[in-house]
């Protein structure tokens, strides 16, 4: 077991004004956002890396390129968004602050769905002796 604390994340306060605490491991990384009201992030992308996104609180506006149009969808609390390598920004055109957590991944092609779903061992004897 490891227990990662706020503490030993990076903190990062960008001139927007969105907060990020940065969750760096060898093989993935979390960040954890809070965007004020009225902000929108650089537009980016990654050749490798994959980002998955959830929503944790608040509404904000998810803008990509598909085939250099641009495409918009709002996303709220519960949402969860697989960027995939599409360029993308992200907008919070409301007057409350949006937070949301932010998985980097290095994915293969292999399909883990089945080992995700199966993989938790119980103990045999659950009276914590």
């Amino acid at each position: 077991m490891e227990i990662i604390r706020k503490s030993n994340a990076i903190h990062k306060d960008k001139p927007d004004g969105t907060q990020v605490d940065y969750y760096l491991q060898h093989e993935y990384e979390i960040h954890y956002n809070t965007i004020p009201p009225n902000t929108i992030q650089d537009w980016h992308s990654h050749n490798i890396i994959e980002e998955v996104i959830f929503i944790l609180d608040g509404q904000l506006e998810i803008m990509w390129l598909n085939k250099k149009v641009k495409k918009k969808e709002t996303v709220n609390a519960g949402d969860m968004i697989r960027v995939e390598n599409s360029v993308h920004t992200f907008e919070n055109n409301s007057d409350n602050t949006a937070t949301f957590i932010v998985f980097k991944l290095l994915l293969n092609t292999k399909d883990n769905s089945v080992l995700f779903r199966e993989d938790k061992n119980l103990p045999q004897n659950n009276n914590n002796d």
